[in-house]
């Protein structure tokens, strides 16, 4: 049952990373000052992304785009793990429902993984 939930939450997270992924193509051409510096229009999963992304590279998982290197953080990984807790808590009843699936699903994902680096 366990297994099943997290394939679940795993699909989802993947279904949405491609679908923000697609948006992301398609604000380029209407960004800011458009072209290659484009800044896309902000939005609360883009920016739980963004923190994901830092987990991700604290965690050692994606290279640091500044030194190329794939770095362990875990203290940097922590806290910003339970920074999005924080969010998850003080947002509970304001987001929509895909926002909170979306948060939920990332949330659980990042303290997984966060686990499976620790051991």
């Amino acid at each position: 049952m366990a297994e099943e939930k997290d394939k679940i939450v795993d699909e989802e997270w993947k279904r949405h990373v491609e679908e923000e992924k697609e948006r992301e193509a398609e604000e380029e051409a209407t960004s800011v000052g458009g072209g290659p510096d484009a800044v896309p229009e902000a939005s609360f999963i883009l920016f739980i992304s963004s923190l994901a992304t830092q987990v991700l590279m604290a965690l050692g998982e994606i290279e640091n785009p500044m030194t190329r290197k794939r770095e362990k953080n875990l203290a940097q990984a922590k806290f910003t793990i339970d920074t999005l807790g924080v969010i998850e808590e003080k947002t509970r009843g304001n987001l929509t429902p895909e926002e909170q699936r979306y948060l939920e699903g990332v949330l659980y994902d990042l303290k997984m993984s966060f686990v499976n680096s620790s051991s």
